[in-house]
């Protein structure tokens, strides 16, 4: 292993990035100590007992129920009318407001025909109105959205296919009302990271039957498939595993965040929904992140939908050999999937349908000289690399939801 490779490794999952990528945890620090760095994660910036099976301190998967557990050999999609998803981020807060008209007519009159709809976010809010009572103890919906129903009515009425986004083990809520299911500091408080979020514990089973419970409960509203964000430990989790306390089992973070993927997916199977996950893009790229628990391949074999977050703004000089990647979207992306492909072809059967999150907002944090205005044909040069690596779906993140006019999403 060579230096890059070991300043890499040791760095993965310990630095942080600004608000406008999914994680402003996870990036800068590593893109000013070395090249190449680590993409982001998406963010926004907008007392009860664990339910069971096991209890807080259990630390085994949940089985799934024998009706669940698909016969992995077929590996079929659930969804196999669906679209080529070309989709938007649409926080709850949108949905629920009068930005939503905005946003269903830029769908109405474009190539976009989908929705990734904050359904449990950053926070951990369950964003609308619940009558599930376990979901009210160990939550706090929050009504965001004023009418679910309406919404799901709305998005059928436009043709938008509607996609959950549920974010997981990044959960202050949950962390904060239940600490038993969280990290806690030697003395006796909920850790948080330098933004100040907490995150719930992967190994534990009341928190995956808690997240899969919202999904199931997603699935009945009407949405087609089922997007798992921060599917993963804390940043820079190897750094604190051995001082926090928390329930654990001896098997490997990698393991365990992929059973989650697995339990998840068996679940949600008789529902007839999509399961996909966002994950790092750099992890295309790289060994296994073993510190945040995520491999590519172990993940994406369990999904039907991969979403890797490959925003030009997250590398840094020396990735795909470009000096500015943010100024070079085309190489940026096209490299990222030349990856991705080498990760995932020898998957076979069990390669998932590939649909990055892509970038329709400007990095200006990363100063003069190293990044330009994104408009539309930085958006255009993205979707081009895509489809020159025969990549046809992908979605568009711009955490204000404020989308490129006059995009030819077509390339």
């Amino acid at each position: 292993m060579n230096i890059t490779w070991a300043l890499l490794m040791m760095a993965l999952g310990g630095v942080g990035v600004p608000n406008n990528g999914h994680d402003a945890d996870v990036a800068a620090a590593l893109q000013s100590a070395m090249n190449p760095p680590i993409v982001a994660e998406h963010t926004t910036n907008p007392e009860s007992t664990a339910i069971t099976p096991g209890g807080a301190g259990s630390t085994a998967a949940p089985e799934p129920s024998p009706s669940a557990t698909p016969d992995a050999a077929l590996h079929t999609d659930p969804q196999p009318d669906a679209p080529k998803v070309k989709g938007i981020y649409v926080t709850a807060y949108s949905a629920g407001g009068e930005r939503m008209e905005t946003l269903l007519a830029l769908l109405d009159k474009t190539e976009l025909n989908s929705m990734v709809i904050d359904i449990k976010d950053d926070a951990g809010y369950i964003t609308y109105k619940t009558d599930n009572t376990e979901l009210q103890q160990m939550g706090h919906p929050q009504p965001f959205i004023g009418d679910i129903n309406k919404l799901m009515t709305r998005l059928k009425e436009h043709d938008v296919y509607p996609i959950a986004r549920i974010v997981v083990f990044k959960d202050s809520v949950l962390a904060k009302k239940n600490k038993e299911l969280s990290f806690v500091n030697t003395d006796g408080s909920v850790w948080a990271n330098k933004g100040g979020d907490s995150f719930v514990n992967p190994y534990n089973e009341a928190v995956w039957k808690y997240n899969v419970d919202i999904a199931k409960e997603a699935a009945k509203l009407g949405f087609k498939e089922i997007q798992f964000d921060y599917v993963r430990f804390p940043e820079g989790f190897e750094k604190r595993a051995d001082t926090l306390k928390y329930t654990k089992s001896d098997r490997p973070r990698v393991e365990i965040i992929a059973d989650f993927v697995k339990y998840a997916k068996a679940e949600l199977a008789p529902l007839g929904v999509r399961v996909s996950v966002d994950i790092f893009g750099y992890a295309a790229s790289v060994p296994a992140a073993e510190g945040i628990g995520q491999d590519f391949v172990k993940i994406s074999k369990n999904v039907d939908v991969i979403s890797p977050m490959i925003y030009p703004s997250h590398y840094s000089t020396g990735w795909f050999d470009v000096k500015d990647p943010d100024k070079d979207p085309y190489a940026t992306i096209k490299g990222s999937m030349v990856d991705t492909h080498k990760k995932l072809d020898p998957l076979g059967s069990y390669k998932p349908v590939i649909r990055p999150w892509i970038q329709d907002f400007t990095a200006s944090w990363l100063g003069s000289g190293h990044y330009v205005k994104y408009g539309k044909k930085q958006v255009e040069d993205q979707i081009r690399a895509l489809k020159d690596e025969n990549v046809d779906e992908f979605l568009l993140w711009n955490a204000n939801n404020r989308y490129t006019s006059e995009v030819d999403y077509e390339q």
